[in-house]
């Protein structure tokens, strides 16, 4: 029999306990306000937020729980979750960027390795938990440079120290998954892979959007390194929707999502860097001023890279939203906005509604037949 939902994502958190690590981060912010917006009692940890950042301009920590610890320091992050006695996991604080893991390799691997297995291993301890979203990244992937998008059962790998630390967070969590999360009827763990994400509020260092936006407001042209590289691009609320899709099926019926999930854009939008920035060049008045110079240090980073997201179409009924050029005029609106000095915790509520009713009530929820777990 099939089963329909037809409520928006997330609409089934209300109420419900979610941890949140990485709250303070860019990705972690827009989903710390659309599970605010939903009604869910968040707990937030992670290290302080870095200058500027979202969760400062849109005033997050006024709408959450939030705790600053350190999810590599065991003792510290027990101390942060305490009581709190999640429902459900959300596991996003990492290292995130290719460039500086090679400047700081084993602190890389700390975080993204050993941190994640202290937020598992404290998962499994919690009495009411019924699932972990464990977010690693598309970059898990032994990346072959196919022309073909990677799928769940493609192998881990990685030749730079943060996709080989993602790789291995993936294996991880699959250890403590067939190891400590296989009791019937007990909670589960899924895995989740996204494509190369952007949105307001991201000021990484280092990352190809931000670095446009800060030359764009400063008028000083940004170095374009790889012009030619391929990417699969989304903003950053299309994978949120999967992540919060999957919450609510862990909820519901934890078995049936156990394992990984790609939550990849259209082909469309995987297109080389410089698609992208002439794409984006069309939503900020007077064009964006960059220049293209080879790295120096010539560091290697893949040239092709796809996702194959048909699982979760065919599965969970998700599928992507936004067409690129969409993606990115939400993207550009966002930081002309925050050059105007708005009200960003208003201006970017009012981007998760307008893409929730976006969703519309199209949405199918489909059982999980047989062999969905990967």
């Amino acid at each position: 029999m099939q089963v329909r939902w037809v409520t928006s994502p997330g609409s089934r958190l209300q109420g419900k306990r979610i941890l949140l690590t990485g709250h303070t981060g860019f990705k972690g912010g827009w989903l710390s306000l659309w599970l605010s917006r939903l009604g869910a009692e968040v707990r937030g940890v992670s290290l302080p937020p870095q200058e500027p950042s979202l969760f400062d301009g849109a005033g997050i920590g006024d709408l959450i729980d939030s705790r600053l610890a350190d999810i590599n320091d065991r003792a510290e992050l027990e101390r942060a979750v305490g009581d709190f006695r999640p429902q459900i996991i959300i596991h996003m604080a990492a290292q995130s960027l290719v460039r500086p893991s090679y400047a700081d390799p084993v602190g890389t691997f700390l975080t993204n390795v050993m941190g994640t297995a202290n937020v598992l291993d404290l998962g499994r301890r919690q009495p009411d938990l019924r699932g972990i979203v464990v977010v690693t990244s598309d970059k898990c992937y032994d990346n072959r440079e196919w022309v073909w998008g990677y799928r769940e059962t493609d192998p881990m790998g990685g030749k730079d120290p943060y996709s080989a630390s993602k790789g291995a967070a993936e294996l991880a969590a699959e250890a403590w998954s067939q190891s400590f999360f296989q009791e019937p009827g007990g909670p589960r763990i899924v895995r989740v892979r996204a494509g190369n994400v952007f949105g307001g509020g991201d000021w990484a260092e280092d990352r190809l959007i931000p670095d446009i936006m800060r030359g764009a407001r400063s008028g000083q042209p940004t170095v374009i390194r790889n012009p030619g590289s391929v990417r699969p691009w989304q903003h950053v609320l299309e994978p949120l929707s999967g992540y919060l899709t999957l919450a609510e099926w862990l909820l519901e019926d934890p078995e049936r999502v156990a394992g990984a999930w790609n939550f990849g854009p259209g082909n469309e939008a995987t297109v080389d860097v410089a698609t992208l920035i002439a794409t984006l060049s069309l939503h900020w008045p007077g064009g964006l001023p960059y220049r293209i110079e080879p790295a120096p240090n010539g560091l290697p980073e893949a040239g092709l890279l796809r996702l194959d997201s048909t699982k979760a179409h065919v599965k969970l009924g998700w599928k992507p939203r936004l067409d690129l050029s969409s993606a990115l005029s939400l993207t550009a609106e966002w930081y002309r906005a925050d050059a105007e000095g708005q009200d960003m915790r208003a201006f970017t509520e009012a981007q998760i509604d307008a893409y929730v009713d976006r969703c519309g009530r199209e949405l199918v929820f489909h059982p999980m037949n047989d062999g969905a777990s990967a």
